[in-house]
């Protein structure tokens, strides 16, 4: 099917709940892991303008490549920037200049882009079994589905009305439960926590070009790390949220498509841009749409949010920012519920090989990380040798 056509059934495939679940997963984005972006660029002292167009970049990027991307294959792709690389940032980006950082990223970009021309990736991804896949994603998921519960502990009177009325919701309005969990929850934090919306100013974000210089050093010690940790820890984890919830993504062009896109939004600030893994998963299961087939509109509507957040900076992200951590935490883990009770029913599904599953879900839960790169890719390395190797001798 063509882009253009795929466009005309959007109408037809529309649905409150994919529109939901694609806003979650961008509020999930920018109210966490986005800070350590901040982080990065405090440490580096970087100039406020070279930061708003460093959230232009990855957000506008992020539009570009998930709404494509999910359009053209219909199914949900959520991207996003690489985590693991600003966080990696935080540390080596203080040591260069903002000009060799841009370098680096263009090195970490190319290499990705050359991965998925190449074919690689598509042969790594197809020798990974199921049962550690899902484990590996369960194990990802399975702390957000715990702070559901340590959210209620900090503040019930916010949380609980919200686990309360997702069950009621799950008996009597299935799609629209997580809907009406994040109502509920913004409605009753209005009046707990008296938020006011009314100080933030709306202004447009301004890219800036930044010209990439080469410097030998920034290269190896940015660049590398940078496409390593992006690949280990996001497009791998990415891939598989999309296989455990029934999909066959095109690995080459998706990995490709987002190493292209990176390139072009580098010299902007852009530090990398990747298949995401938890607010793919809030996209991916039955929350979104009951049909699979419709789930796409959830992708296409997470990179319209991301789109409107890289045209007005940082305002948006302040609005995000405001929203009490507690209900940030509570609606993504039980957006997440679906998602992590599939993985650890596929993950333990077939007897021989549970011992591994465990394996591979205590590894990613234990949060180990070896030169950077987490704990959710050597779960799936151990989890992937010891899967081929009681194939290979157990059941002799």
């Amino acid at each position: 099917m063509s882009f253009s056509v795929s466009l005309k059934n959007i109408k037809n495939d529309f649905s409150i709940s994919a529109v939901v679940a694609g806003l979650i997963a961008v509020i999930v984005s920018y109210a966490g892991p986005f800070v350590i972006i901040f982080q990065a660029a405090d440490a580096a002292n970087l100039p406020s303008n070279l930061v708003s167009s460093w959230v232009w970049a990855i957000s506008i990027g992020s539009a570009i490549t998930g709404i494509y991307l999910s359009v053209k294959f219909k199914q949900p792709i959520i991207t996003a920037w690489s985590t693991p690389g600003a966080a990696l940032l935080v540390l080596g980006l203080p040591n260069y200049s903002f000009n060799e950082a841009i370098g680096a990223f263009l090195l970490s970009s190319l290499l990705i882009l050359l991965v998925g021309l190449s074919g690689f990736s598509q042969k790594i991804m197809d020798k990974i079994p199921a049962c550690v896949a899902s484990a590996m994603l369960a194990g990802i998921l399975f702390k957000f589905g715990i702070d559901v519960f340590t959210s209620l502990e900090i503040k019930p009177l916010i949380v609980l009305p919200m686990i309360i009325l997702y069950f009621v919701g799950k008996v009597f309005f299935p799609r629209y439960a997580v809907t009406s969990s994040l109502i509920i929850g913004v409605l009753v934090a209005i009046f707990y926590e008296n938020l006011d919306f009314s100080s933030i100013d709306i202004s447009i974000a301004v890219p800036i070009f930044t010209v990439p210089h080469w410097n030998i050093s920034a290269l190896i010690n940015i660049g590398i790390p940078l496409f390593i940790v992006t690949m280990a820890s996001q497009n791998i984890p990415g891939i598989a949220v999309l296989k455990s919830s029934g999909y066959k993504p095109e690995v080459n062009s998706l990995i490709s498509f987002t190493g292209l896109i990176s390139v072009l939004m580098a010299p902007f600030g852009s530090h990398g841009l990747n298949l995401a893994a938890i607010t793919a998963a809030i996209c991916t299961g039955s929350e979104a749409n009951q049909y699979k087939s419709k789930r796409y509109i959830a992708g296409v509507a997470a990179g319209t949010f991301y789109l409107l957040i890289g045209i007005f900076g940082s305002t948006l992200i302040i609005v995000f920012a405001t929203l009490p951590k507690v209900l940030v935490a509570s609606i993504a883990g039980l957006a997440l519920f679906p998602a992590i009770s599939n993985s650890l029913s596929v993950s333990m599904e077939d007897l021989k090989f549970r011992e591994i599953a465990l394996v591979t879900f205590l590894i990613t839960v234990s949060g180990v990380s070896f030169w950077g790169i987490s704990s959710a890719f050597w779960g799936l390395i151990v989890g992937a040798v010891l899967h081929t190797f009681y194939v290979k001798f157990k059941n002799k």
